[in-house]
């Protein structure tokens, strides 16, 4: 912030109390202190509060606090199915207020992207996107560093990087890569809360949830301290738009076909949504994603200049050392667990992955928010770089899970045809009328 306010320096720290205090302030149901809504926040500051926890010698504390929180907020998701009424709860700020603060968030947050150091990653992913324009074969590149998304980040970014050159056309090459990444990372946030804007009004029905999602996404300290990781919000952005777009079987596969080819992660949603849409759908879905999948596979040979340039970098795009289970038994890196550790993990995980997509077998989108929030957090649990704390991989799902109302009529477009109607409540007394038949676990 120095860079736009003269000697305005705010550490992480700090930022995390004054963010506390607002959303308390803003978002705490002080006249329903046993609820949901508060066990959520405290969950969601919980994970701030382990993105700006101190890095210890050994990484043993933070690692054990990371955990526990992640633990307990996958606790929290697994019985999302129990809160089978969900009241509707305003905000400590109206309609207006929520725009100004989303939009003064935004402003700060944004300013941090383009004076703090980028990481390799974002300036890596912008050159493959440069080789993708110009036809250069970037293989060797694959094998010098470590890459950490894929094809589809690069032609993201070949986009981006025709945009900048658009705007600053006499900039050098390493500062038009600076550039490139800044503006990514500034779209993929706007992407992020553009898509909340949406689902809050066209499936939840309110506005007021849509902006809600919006501020509270920048207010988290978690945002503020990963906001440039340009590499981890593209996933996030993508499956949120593609349950924007979820009653079209075909752009949602498409979109989280491009989010497969970000980051490795999204690749263990496709069962979980395959199952949700049935049969018909579901083979649009499908087949979007294949293709998609294919264009990505074209990028790839687009740029490389034989068969063993294409093999390096189709294996450089996951970085699999990373994902090796089996290491020296002594090691546990800043940013790593050892493998006795990660196997009996990763089989929970599949035990979990297999149990969420065949149950329930009629599924509707409030189990598609949840298990998917479900997956992907439960992914960072068995994943070996700085395990736990990728928090923008789910942030945005999770405030979906957090604010969404009762969306058992929102149904997949096959069903939805049959003629059951997915309409959202769109009135305060719509609401009460849909949950007042069940029970609920918090009031």
């Amino acid at each position: 912030m120095n860079g736009i306010l003269h000697q305005y320096m705010i550490s992480s720290e700090t930022w995390f109390y004054h963010a506390l205090l607002l959303i308390i302030a803003v978002y705490f149901r002080f006249n329903r202190f046993w609820s949901v809504r508060n066990l959520d926040l405290m969950l969601l500051l919980g994970i701030s509060a382990a993105a700006v926890l101190p890095v210890s010698e050994d990484r043993i504390v933070p690692l054990t606090y990371a955990y526990t929180v992640s633990g307990l907020l996958l606790v929290r998701l697994l019985i999302d199915g129990g809160f089978h009424r969900r009241p509707r709860l305003d905000q400590n700020l109206n309609l207006s207020g929520l725009a100004f603060l989303a939009a003064g968030a935004f402003a700060f947050i944004m300013a941090n992207v383009f004076t703090r150091d980028l990481p390799e990653s974002a300036v890596v992913t912008v050159r493959h996107g440069n080789d993708l324009v110009n036809r250069v074969d970037s293989s060797a590149d694959h094998t010098n560093k470590v890459v950490d998304s894929g094809p589809a980040s690069s032609l993201i970014a070949a986009a981006a990087g025709g945009l900048t050159r658009t705007i600053a056309p006499d900039q050098e090459t390493a500062d038009l890569e600076t550039m490139t990444a800044q503006i990514m990372t500034v779209l993929a946030h706007s992407a992020v809360i553009a898509g909340l804007l949406l689902v809050g009004a066209r499936h939840f029905g309110d506005r007021q949830l849509g902006v809600a999602m919006a501020a509270l996404y920048l207010l988290l300290p978690c945002t503020a301290n990963d906001v440039h990781r340009v590499n981890h919000v593209l996933p996030a952005a993508l499956i949120i738009w593609a349950f924007v777009a979820y009653r079209r079987p075909a752009v949602s596969g498409a979109l989280l076909g491009m989010a497969c080819g970000t980051l490795f992660f999204t690749v263990f949603l496709a069962p979980l949504w395959m199952a949700f849409y049935g049969r018909r759908s579901a083979v649009r879905f499908g087949v979007a994603l294949v293709l998609v999948a294919g264009v990505l596979m074209g990028t790839l040979i687009f740029t490389s200049a034989d068969t063993d340039s294409l093999t390096r970098q189709l294996i450089g795009t996951i970085n699999w050392k990373a994902l090796e289970f089996i290491g020296e038994a002594d090691r546990l890196e800043a940013e790593g667990l050892p493998g006795h550790v990660r196997i009996p993990l990763f089989a929970g995980f599949c035990v979990l992955l297999v149990s969420l997509t065949i149950w329930p077998r009629r599924k509707t989108l409030e189990h598609l928010v949840a298990h998917s929030t479900t997956i992907v957090l439960a992914t960072q649990l068995w994943y070996p770089q700085r395990p736990a704390v990728y928090f923008l991989w789910y942030l945005p799902l999770m405030l979906l899970v957090v604010f969404r109302p009762r969306l058992d009529r929102m149904l997949p477009p096959d069903v939805a045809a049959a003629g059951t109607t997915t309409r959202p409540p769109r009135t305060i007394s719509e609401r009460s009328t849909a949950g007042s038949v069940r029970t609920t676990l918090f009031l």
